[in-house]
């Protein structure tokens, strides 16, 4: 009875956290991305522009930029919760770059100890296990939405409650609203003069 009761309440109140799923995926995604930008700005550009460089990238200089600014405001646009499917189309080409042009060489694994000396620990170079993960998290926040306390959740519910004069969907609504019910066979006749029709503000 015990186990059924507890299986009652996980199948009742997990679809009602399924929302806020997207909240922790922000939070690592999102500040995982600023972080590394605003550390590329901290150490100085050049460092990052000549890395590239040294990759064989061409026009390090402007690409090199295009890469911080995109893992800043794509950061914190997906922190916010603003404008994710966008923010995640130039933030999964990053991470496709790095994964092709310099992880893949080394496996799939991004922590390997080698050993651990009086220095402190040793790794190896970083495989494209990270990768895959902030891509998995991108694709989990395209499909499953931004969840509550978003940018995105409030222009959603903004559309879905606009009203005649303030939403340019609201016409749409108003004409897509549903049929009214036909008359019964007993009302069929001269039609009433004094009815009138619903206006749209209440058909929606």
């Amino acid at each position: 009875m015990n186990l059924n009761r507890t299986m009652h309440m996980y199948t009742t109140t997990l679809p009602k956290l399924g929302d806020w799923a997207a909240i922790p995926l922000r939070l690592i995604v999102g500040y995982g991305f600023l972080a590394h930008g605003y550390g590329k700005i901290e150490k100085g550009p050049e460092h990052f522009f000549a890395i590239l460089h040294a990759l064989g990238v061409p026009a390090p200089y402007l690409i090199g930029w295009a890469t911080i600014l995109i893992e800043v405001l794509g950061g914190l646009a997906v922190l916010a919760g603003a404008f994710v499917v966008l923010a995640s189309v130039p933030m999964a080409g990053i991470l496709l770059v790095a994964m092709f042009t310099v992880h893949l060489p080394y496996g799939f694994s991004s922590i390997k100890l080698l050993a651990v000396t009086t220095a402190g620990a040793q790794f190896g170079q970083p495989g494209y296990e990270v990768d895959l993960l902030y891509l998995g998290c991108l694709a989990a926040l395209v499909l499953g939405g931004s969840g509550p306390f978003s940018v995105d959740g409030l222009l959603a519910w903004k559309s879905r409650t606009g009203c005649p004069g303030h939403s340019p969907n609201a016409t749409e609504r108003c004409y897509s609203a549903p049929p009214r019910a036909p008359l019964s066979l007993e009302h069929k006749g001269t039609p009433d003069p004094d009815r009138k029709e619903p206006s749209c503000d209440e058909l929606i």
